[in-house]
C-alpha cells in the first residue's frame, strides 16, 4: 500500500499502480521528522532509565529470601500486568489540570500548580515517567533471573582476591549478566518505539504534536485522515527503523562479547 496509488471510496480503498510519492512526502514532512526524533530518544530516555532502576530494584529482590521476595515480586508486576491503557487513565487523573492529585501536590509544594500535560516539556516528561513506572518492573524480573543464574563461586572469587562489593559487580557481575540485559533491552526497545495506546490516552499526541508518536502519528493519517498511502508509508519507515535498531545494537552486542572472549 505504501507503494501504491490509493483510491479511497465509500465500498472501501483500491490500489493502483506504483509510486515512491508516499515516501517523498515523508522526507519533505516536518510533522514525520519530528515523529522520528521523538520517538528514538523518547526510546532511549525511557529505557535507559528503566534499565538502570531495573537493574537496582533486581539487585535490592536478590537481596530478600524467602516470602519478602515473593511478595515484592507480586507488588512489583501489579503495574506491568496492568493494561496500558487503564494506567494511562489512572495517570491522567493524577495529571489532570484541575482536581488531579501531583497537580495538588505541586501547588502545595511551590505555591502555582504544574500543568503537566499542558506544556511540551511537562507533558513529555510526565509520558515518561508514566511509561518508566509501568514497564521497568519487566525489566527487573529479567535482570533477576539473571542474577539467580549467575555462578556464585566466580562472584566469592573476586571478594576473596580483595574486590569490594561495587567492583565485584562491575567487572565481574555485570559482564555476566550482558545477555539478560539484552534480552531486557531488545524487548524494550521494540515496546517503546512502537508506543501508541499511552500518548493516545494521556495527551492525545499534544500539546500541539508535542508528544506523537511514529505509530500514533501513522494512525492519524491513516485512519483520521484517510491517506492509506502515507499512513502505511509511516508505519513501514517505524518498522524499517525499529529492524535498523535492533540489528545495529545486536552487532555491537556481539563485538563487545566477542572481544571480551578474545581477550580472556
Amino acid at each position: 500500500m505504501s507503494l501504491s496509488n490509493v483510491d479511497v471510496s465509500a465500498g472501501g480503498f483500491r490500489l493502483s499502480g506504483f509510486t515512491t510519492g508516499h515516501y517523498g512526502l515523508l522526507l519533505g514532512s516536518e510533522r514525520w521528522r519530528y515523529a522520528v526524533l521523538f520517538t528514538v530518544l523518547y526510546t532511549i530516555g525511557t529505557v535507559l532509565a528503566e534499565l538502570v532502576l531495573g537493574t537496582l530494584i533486581a539487585l535490592v529482590l536478590e537481596r530478600l529470601g524467602g516470602a519478602g521476595r515473593s511478595w515484592m515480586m507480586a507488588l512489583l508486576l501489579l503495574p506491568w500486568a496492568m493494561i496500558t491503557v487503564v494506567s494511562a487513565q489512572l495517570w491522567a487523573y493524577m495529571y489532570n489540570g484541575v482536581y488531579g492529585i501531583l497537580t495538588s501536590a505541586s501547588e502545595n509544594l511551590t505555591g502555582e500548580p504544574v500543568q503537566f500535560l499542558g506544556t511540551r516539556f511537562p507533558a513529555i516528561i510526565s509520558m515518561a515517567v508514566a511509561d518508566i513506572w509501568k514497564t521497568t518492573p519487566f525489566v527487573a524480573i529479567i535482570v533477576l533471573a539473571g542474577l539467580m543464574m549467575l555462578p556464585k563461586d566466580v562472584t566469592e572469587a573476586a571478594r576473596v582476591d580483595g574486590a569490594d562489593a561495587w567492583t565485584a559487580f562491575w567487572r565481574v557481575r555485570l559482564p555476566l549478566l550482558r545477555p539478560a540485559l539484552t534480552i531486557a533491552v531488545l524487548f524494550r526497545i521494540l515496546q517503546a518505539f512502537g508506543i501508541f495506546d499511552l500518548p493516545f490516552v494521556l495527551t492525545g499526541g499534544g500539546p500541539g504534536n508535542a508528544t506523537e508518536s511514529l505509530a500514533l502519528l501513522g494512525w492519524q493519517v491513516m485512519f483520521t485522515n484517510l491517506d492509506f498511502g502515507p499512513g502505511a508509508a509511516v508505519a513501514a519507515s517505524t518498522a524499517a527503523l525499529v529492524l535498523v535498531g535492533c540489528l545495529l545494537f545486536l552487532r555491537a552486542f556481539r563485538s563487545q562479547v566477542g572481544e571480551e572472549e578474545a581477550g580472556t
